[in-house]
């Protein structure tokens, strides 16, 4: 069989930034021991230009590559794709594993908003959205939570008579959605095996008038879904697109968290809280438990709260952070040791339709349906195969 001629150099930077190792590629390539050659190996002698790929070798590449056969014929590997501004402060064990698959992740979403946008101008449907960059930080915290508020009509009171935070984080969802900002919910590329830690990254906003996207890591507690997309609704106000991450990394990442940390929970409430750096550690997580499931927010959020009115220092706010995070892993990994016990899994349709959402869902309909979208382009812009969009459609109406 024919082989094609490649820079290797091309090969190794598309498996990188697809987030693989060597062992992984190989075998999702489903490349086999040969001569005694074990299948990792073949594929780093074909990245060393020692051999070249065949031509469905190729093919196989731009499937689990996620690369255009083109790319394959460039002459060097690009730049590195634009992720905006980078607010994040990464922790130590982040890998360049972590950053291709960021890296992926963000340039797939890029594609689907430039379908989205490109099929909204050719509707004529485009109108521009008025608060994308309405905003800068010298407003202040409340200027923008106000107009938040105005433009997504967001009722706190509403909010938190949600039977639970998966129900409140909905509302806010619709609300933002009907604003028209498309709010995705995504922490890996398709599987288990790509799947980005929330440390790594919680959010991202992709600031567009016409069709701004919100990306909310579902690898994250469902808890702090709404803090995280209130977070990233506040970079669009600011006109930003960027990704953000679980540790404050700068003046503007502090100042939208001010902004989501205000939306949710109004600095007077925490008066009804009696802790300080002083009262009894396991008392005062309790006291938070309650406070935070009451309003439908994080026991994190809570606690950062009240590191920001200075009720707390930061080595209690610090010892608590922790003592939650390590308290919802704990939980995470008994509910995943229950759910493997048991028969079957989430229908994939709906796992689909949480991540997309029906504003992303409904346009989508509506485009199929008139022609001017191919299903192709519709499968890319929901993440699924184009023979599975019909069906996504049909059970999200």
């Amino acid at each position: 069989m024919a082989t094609v001629p490649v820079n290797p150099d091309i090969l190794r930077w598309a498996r990188e930034t697809a987030g693989m190792t060597l062992d992984e590629a190989a075998i999702k390539l489903q490349l086999r021991q040969a001569r005694g050659i074990l299948p990792a190996e073949r594929l780093e002698l074909l990245e060393r230009g020692i051999a070249h790929p065949t031509r469905p070798l190729l093919l196989k590449m731009c499937k689990h590559y996620r690369r255009p056969l083109l790319a394959f014929y460039m002459e060097a590997p690009p730049p590195k794709g634009d992720r905006g501004e980078d607010f994040r402060r990464l922790p130590e064990d982040y890998t360049e594993t972590d950053d291709a698959l960021v890296d992926t992740l963000i340039r797939d979403v890029r594609t689907r908003q430039s379908i989205v946008r490109a099929v909204i101008e050719d509707e004529d449907e485009a109108v521009p959205i008025p608060f994308i960059g309405s905003a800068t930080m010298d407003d202040g915290v409340e200027h923008i939570c106000a107009s938040i508020r105005d433009s997504l009509e967001f009722d706190l009171k509403v909010f938190r008579e949600q039977r639970n935070v998966t129900e409140a984080f909905a509302y806010l969802r619709n609300q933002t959605e009907a604003a028209g900002v498309f709010v995705l919910i995504i922490g890996d590329l398709g599987s288990h095996h790509t799947t980005i830690s929330a440390e790594i990254f919680r959010g991202f906003s992709l600031a567009d008038d016409v069709a701004p996207f919100v990306v909310v890591n579902n690898q994250d507690a469902r808890a702090a879904w709404s803090f995280t997309l209130l977070h990233e609704l506040a970079h669009l106000w600011l006109g930003q697109t960027g990704i953000s991450g679980a540790i404050v990394g700068n003046r503007t990442e502090q100042f939208c968290n001010d902004v989501a940390g205000s939306l949710l929970l109004p600095i007077e409430e925490l008066d009804a809280l009696s802790i300080s750096d002083h009262t009894d550690l396991e008392v005062d997580i309790d006291e938070i438990c309650n406070f935070a499931s009451a309003r439908n927010v994080s026991r994190a959020m809570v606690a950062y709260k009240l590191y920001r009115a200075t009720k707390i220092n930061f080595d209690r706010w610090n010892t608590l952070r922790i003592r939650f995070r390590r308290q919802w892993y704990e939980h995470r990994e008994e509910k995943r040791k229950q759910f493997r016990k048991k028969a079957g899994g989430p229908d994939y349709y709906v796992v689909r339709r949480q991540r997309v959402g029906p504003a992303l869902i409904g346009l989508i309909s509506r485009m199929v349906s008139s022609g001017a979208l191919t299903s192709t382009k519709a499968g890319k812009v929901l993440g699924v195969k184009p023979q599975n969009v019909f069906e996504l459609v049909r059970q999200g109406r």
